[in-house]
């Protein structure tokens, strides 16, 4: 009888942090969303009030949104490896 409680206990554990890794893989998608978004928001005011700067701040804004998307992988593999390892 105990046996099959601390089986049962382990078991709910185990879904639990699966879908916390599942709901932290879609907060880091999100998070990186609306990163990217302001991002992108930022830039196209800044080019609207001096156009002579496009080309420089376009660049900026690449590099920017590349290392929020790289940060935003790395979380959600790491959420997916705790889904797979567990």
């Amino acid at each position: 009888m105990i046996l099959s409680t601390m089986i049962l206990q382990a078991a709910a554990g185990a879904a639990l942090g699966k879908f916390g890794a599942a709901l932290g893989a879609a907060v880091a998608a999100l998070a990186a969303a609306i990163g990217i978004g302001k991002i992108g928001k930022s830039t196209m005011e800044s080019i609207a009030r001096q156009p002579e700067s496009a080309g420089n701040l376009r660049t900026s804004m690449i590099i920017a949104a590349g290392m929020i998307e790289g940060a935003a992988l790395f979380a959600i593999i790491v959420c997916l490896l705790a889904i797979l390892i567990k």
